[in-house]
C-alpha cells in the first residue's frame, strides 16, 4: 500500500520588516527585560524580584523566625512553580547568598546546613539544606498583608506577588546589590543600618539635606567580613555625593610576639567578596616565584574566624613594609566599586546620591504608611457597621428573635424593620447563639468606642503630612533600636584608617630579593644582567656586527638611569632586565624611546649626586640626580634640546672646577659656581662656537688638576699650573686643547 502524501500547507502571510528595525526592537525588549526584572534593585525595597519572590514564597510557607525549618529544596520548588519560572539553581544560588553571613552584612535567610563558606566552598545540594527567614526579612515584609503595597499577576496568572516590598528595613544601602544590565551596571557595598537610620531620621526633619552633610552619620561602607577602608574623607565624600566611586579596603592584622624575638602577623579579617583559599593560594604561588622575599611562609590557621600566620623572612624585616608588599601583590588590599545605579519608583534606572537613595526608602515608607492606614480605616469603618448592628439587635432582640422565627426570608424584614444595611443584616442573621449573653452589650460598646477612638487617629493621621513623617521617623528609630551599635549584628565591622606613608624605593626594593649582578651593555643597545658581580666578561658572546659597550656592578634592586640625546632621562629596574643566557634584549624594549635617538650614557641610580649636562650648542646647567628620576615608559624632560640640537654630554658634579672642549679641540675651564642649578630647561652657554659643537665636559678639584683616559683606556693628567692657559669664564671660546686626547673626549661620564 502506498504512503499518502498531504496536501501541501497554505504559506502563511508574511510581513516584510527591515532588519534594523526588528533588531531594535528585539534588542530593547530584552534590555529592558534585563534592567527591569534582573539585574538592577529596586531604590525603595533594594530587591531583585528574584530575592522578592523568594522571600514572598517563605512568607506563603510561614517560615518565620522562630518556626521550624523547611527544606531549601521545597521552597525552591514552590518559589519556581509559583512566581520564578527559571533555573532552580539560580533561585538556589540567590537564597544561598541571602544566608551567608559573609555575604550579606544583615542576613535575610536564616540557614541551616552547608551554606558555603569564606573560603569558597560550595553551599550542598538544596535537598540537604533548610532555611527560613530572619528578623531582617520579616521587617521588609511588615504590612505586606495589609495592603501595604500593589501587588500583580505572576507569569501565569494563577496567582499574584507584591510588586516591590514594603521595605521597613534600609536593605539597599544595608546590604548591598551587585548586578550587571545590558549597557549599565549597579555596585553598591553594604552599609551600618544604624547610620543608615541616623541620617535618614536627619533627612526627615531636613528633606534638603544634601549627601555631603549625611556624611555626619554614615562614614563609609560596613563589610560583612570587617576590614579597613584608607581612602581619603573626600574620596569618599566624592563618592556618595556623585554615587560613584571606590573604596580601597585592606585586610586587618596584628603582629605578635613569639620566643626569643620571632614575631608573626596574624590576619583577623580580609576584604569583602575575596575567597581566601584563593588569596592563601596566591601568595605561595608569588613565594614560589621569589616575588615576596620579605615573608617566610604563610599558612591558614582559621577555624570559625579569620586567622591568617604570615612569617618574616628574617626578625629584622619591618613588619609595615612586609605588609605593604602583600597589599600591593595580593587581594589583601582590595577596591570595591560604588557605583548607585537603582531603578527609581521600580521603573526608572538612575545613579543617584546617597540623599536621594534614602529620600526614595522613606517615601516609600510613607506610602506604605498611607496604604495600610487606608487598609485599617475601612476595615475599622466595616466593623463599626457590623457593632451598630448587633446593638441594634441587642436593644430589640425579642422582635428581632420573632422576625426570624417567623419570617420565610428574615433578611430584608430586618432591614426594613430596623433600616439595617445588608453587611449588618447578614451579621446579625450569623451570629451564634452563645453571643445573646448579658454582657455581650457592654463589650460591643466598649469595642466600638475604642474603634471609633483610632479611626480619629487615623483620619487625623491621612490628614497632616507632619504627622505622617513623625510615623515614619517612629518606624525608623524602631528599626535604629534593634540593629543599634550594641547589638550583635549592628556593631561596626569596618574601620577607617590612612594609608601609611612608605619610601616608594623601599617599597619597590620589597618585592625584588637583592642579590649582586653585573650590567652589560653592547655598542647597539642590547642590555642583559649576569648573576653576582663578574669581573671577566671576556668571553660573553654578541650579535654580529655587535660588541661590549660597558658593564658595571649593581643589585638586583637598583634603578638604571638612562641619559638620552632627547634630553630625557628614563628609568630601568634591574630586576625587569633579561637574565644573561642570550644576547639580552634591546633597551628600547623597556622605554619608550624614539627611533633616532641614541644613548648617552647609562648609570646606576644613588641619589644625591648632582650631574652637569650639556648640549651639542654648548648649553648646559646642574641638576640633582633625584630630579632626573622618571616613573614612566616615557622619560622625564631634563635638559630641553631641539633638532638639530641634542643632548651629548653628562658628569658628575665632584670639584670647584669646570673644563669644556669643544669639537674644534678648543677647551676652558672656569668656575663651577657660574653654571646655575635646575631642574629642568635649556641652561646657560658654557662655551662659545662659530662652526664647532660641543665635544664633552668634566668637573674637578682645581688642586687635584684635570685627569682623563685616552683612547687605550690609559690614564692621564694636567696639574692646575699646566692649565694656567685654558682658564677663563664661562661663555668663552677657549684655546686649544694641546696634550689633550685628540678625540675630544675626557672619557670621564658618571662617577
Amino acid at each position: 500500500m502506498g504512503k499518502r502524501t498531504l496536501p501541501p500547507e497554505e504559506p502563511a502571510e508574511i510581513h516584510e520588516v527591515m532588519l534594523r528595525d526588528a533588531l531594535e526592537e528585539r534588542y530593547l525588549t530584552y534590555a529592558l527585560s534585563t534592567i527591569m526584572h534582573r539585574a538592577l534593585p529596586d531604590g525603595r525595597d533594594g530587591l531583585k524580584p528574584v530575592h522578592r519572590r523568594i522571600l514572598y514564597g517563605m512568607r506563603l510557607l510561614r517560615l518565620d523566625p522562630g518556626t521550624a525549618f523547611k527544606k531549601s529544596a521545597k521552597i525552591v520548588g514552590d518559589v519556581m512553580g509559583s512566581f520564578h519560572p527559571h533555573g532552580d539553581q539560580a533561585i538556589y544560588d540567590a537564597m544561598v547568598r541571602l544566608a551567608q553571613d559573609f555575604s550579606s552584612r544583615y542576613p535575610l535567610v536564616d540557614g541551616q546546613g552547608n551554606f558555603g563558606n569564606i573560603d569558597g566552598d560550595n553551599p550542598a545540594a538544596y535537598r540537604y539544606t533548610e532555611a527560613r527567614m530572619t528578623a531582617v526579612a520579616q521587617l521588609l515584609l511588615e504590612g505586606i498583608d495589609e495592603d501595604g503595597v500593589e501587588f500583580r499577576p505572576n507569569y501565569d496568572g494563577q496567582t499574584k506577588e507584591p510588586v516591590v516590598m514594603p521595605g521597613g528595613f534600609p536593605n539597599l544601602l544595608a546590604n548591598g546589590s551587585q548586578g550587571i544590565a545590558v549597557g549599565m551596571a549597579t555596585s553598591i557595598p553594604p552599609h551600618n543600618a544604624a547610620e543608615l537610620c541616623d541620617a535618614a531620621l536627619h533627612l526627615i526633619d531636613k528633606p534638603d539635606a544634601k549627601s555631603k552633610s549625611l556624611l555626619k552619620w554614615v562614614k563609609g561602607p560596613d563589610f560583612p567580613t570587617g576590614g579597613i577602608v584608607v581612602d581619603s574623607k573626600e574620596a569618599i565624600a566624592e563618592a556618595y555625593m556623585t554615587g560613584r566611586g571606590s573604596f580601597r579596603t585592606r585586610a586587618r592584622w596584628t603582629q605578635e610576639e613569639g620566643a626569643r624575638g620571632t614575631w608573626v602577623v596574624v590576619i583577623t579579617e580580609i576584604p569583602w567578596l575575596v575567597q581566601k583559599s584563593r588569596l592563601v593560594e596566591k601568595i605561595a604561588e608569588l613565594l614560589n616565584e621569589k616575588k615576596l622575599p620579605l615573608v617566610g611562609d604563610v599558612r591558614d590557621e582559621s577555624a570559625e574566624d579569620v586567622r591568617l600566620v604570615i612569617e618574616p623572612k628574617s626578625r629584622a624585616v619591618d613588619p609595615a613594609l612586609m605588609m605593604e608588599s602583600l597589599f600591593r601583590l595580593t587581594e589583601l588590599e582590595s577596591k570595591i566599586s560604588l557605583n548607585l545605579n537603582v531603578l527609581i519608583k521600580g521603573k526608572i534606572p538612575k545613579v543617584v546620591g546617597l540623599a536621594e537613595c534614602l529620600r526614595e526608602w522613606l517615601d516609600h515608607l510613607r506610602d506604605v504608611l498611607l496604604r495600610r492606614s487606608n487598609y485599617r480605616k475601612t476595615q475599622i469603618e466595616n466593623r463599626l457597621e457590623v457593632l451598630g448592628g448587633y446593638l441594634i439587635a441587642y436593644l430589640n432582640i425579642d422582635k428581632v428573635i420573632k422576625i426570624i422565627r417567623t419570617e420565610d426570608e428574615p433578611k430584608p424584614e430586618l432591614m426594613k424593620a430596623f433600616k439595617l444595611t445588608e453587611v449588618q443584616a447578614d451579621a446579625i442573621l450569623d451570629m451564634r447563639l452563645r453571643r445573646l449573653r448579658k454582657l455581650e452589650e457592654f463589650e460591643i460598646r466598649t469595642e466600638d468606642k475604642n474603634l471609633r477612638a483610632e479611626l480619629k487617629g487615623i483620619k487625623s493621621l491621612l490628614g497632616s503630612e507632619v504627622e505622617q513623617w513623625s510615623k515614619v521617623g517612629d518606624q525608623v528609630r524602631k528599626v535604629r533600636d534593634m540593629f543599634g551599635p550594641k547589638t550583635p549584628l549592628g556593631k561596626r565591622r569596618t574601620t577607617f584608617a590612612d594609608a601609611p606613608e612608605h619610601d616608594l624605593a623601599a617599597i619597590e626594593e620589597a618585592f625584588v630579593e637583592r642579590e649582586p649582578c653585573t650590567v652589560v651593555i653592547s655598542e647597539k643597545g642590547w642590555v642583559r644582567t649576569l648573576k653576582g658581580h663578574v669581573e671577566d666578561i671576556s668571553g660573553l658572546a654578541f650579535k654580529t656586527d655587535d660588541k661590549l659597550d660597558h658593564a658595571f656592578f649593581a643589585e638586583t634592586t637598583s634603578k638604571l638611569l638612562v641619559f638620552a640625546t632627547n634630553g630625557k632621562f628614563y628609568s630601568l629596574d634591574v630586576a625587569k632586565l633579561p637574565g644573561g643566557r642570550g644576547h639580552g634584549e634591546a633597551i628600547r624594549m623597556f622605554i619608550d624611546m624614539e627611533p633616532e635617538t641614541a644613548i648617552v650614557s647609562l648609570f646606576v641610580n644613588k641619589g644625591g649626586r648632582k650631574f652637569l649636562i650639556a648640549s651639542l650648542e654648548g648649553q648646559g646647567f646642574i641638576v640633582n640626580e633625584d630630579d632626573c628620576v622618571g616613573n614612566t615608559r616615557k622619560g622625564k624632560q631634563v635638559l630641553n634640546v631641539e633638532m638639530p640640537n641634542e643632548a651629548c654630554a653628562i658628569t658628575t658634579v665632584a670639584g670647584d672646577t669646570v673644563a669644556v672642549i669643544g669639537t674644534n679641540h678648543k677647551m676652558v675651564l672656569f668656575p663651577l659656581d657660574q653654571v646655575p642649578e635646575m631642574a629642568r630647561g635649556r641652561g646657560v652657554r658654557l662655551q662659545k662656537y662659530t662652526s664647532a659643537k660641543l665635544s664633552d665636559v668634566a668637573v674637578f678639584e682645581s688642586k687635584a688638576g684635570l685627569n682623563w683616559k685616552d683612547s687605550a683606556g690609559r690614564d692621564q693628567s694636567m696639574s692646575w699650573k699646566e692649565l694656567a692657559d685654558w682658564r677663563g669664564n664661562r661663555a668663552d671660546a677657549g684655546r686649544l686643547a694641546h696634550g689633550l686626547p685628540k678625540s675630544n673626549k675626557f672619557l670621564r661620564g658618571v662617577e
